[in-house]
């Protein structure tokens, strides 16, 4: 096995590690099991939400602000795509029974996640003049 090839072996495997672990991360999220939704950050990990304006600085802050959060909320994953260092996830979050589609944007460094970015988009009804060129899809 040549160098190339045993760097892509490599690179396999830590993509196969980054998605075991963002699948129990999410898995931890939707079980309201913070210390295990919370192992996948660096301790200086950083989250931030621009359409809030908000920066949470710290795993430590990042698990009591998601903690402290009062509503009822579940996680519902479309998809998780990515390799390297950079792997995006669309899911539902469900607060209180309302659904808000997300994207989750993580950074890794190493096996951890360095940067998280995400974005909320409230569903709307589809107006009836696409209809002719649209299908429907299952929400």
């Amino acid at each position: 096995m040549n160098d190339q090839q045993k760097q892509e072996q490599s690179s396999g495997m830590r993509d196969q590690e980054i998605r075991a672990a963002l699948d129990q991360h999410w898995a931890a999220s939707d079980a309201n099991d913070f210390e295990t939704e919370h192992r996948i950050y660096h301790e200086d990990a950083v989250l931030e939400y621009p359409q809030s304006g908000e920066r949470t600085r710290g795993r430590s802050n990042i698990q009591n602000q998601r903690a402290s959060q009062p509503s009822n909320k579940r996680f519902s994953i479309r998809r998780i795509i990515g390799s390297g260092d950079l792997w995006v996830t669309e899911f539902v979050l469900t607060y209180d029974s309302k659904p808000s589609y997300t994207v989750s944007i993580m950074e890794f460094k190493g096996d951890k996640v360095a940067r998280e970015t995400q974005y909320f988009a409230d569903p709307f009804v589809a107006p009836a003049f696409r209809a002719q060129w649209v299908e429907r899809m299952d929400s």
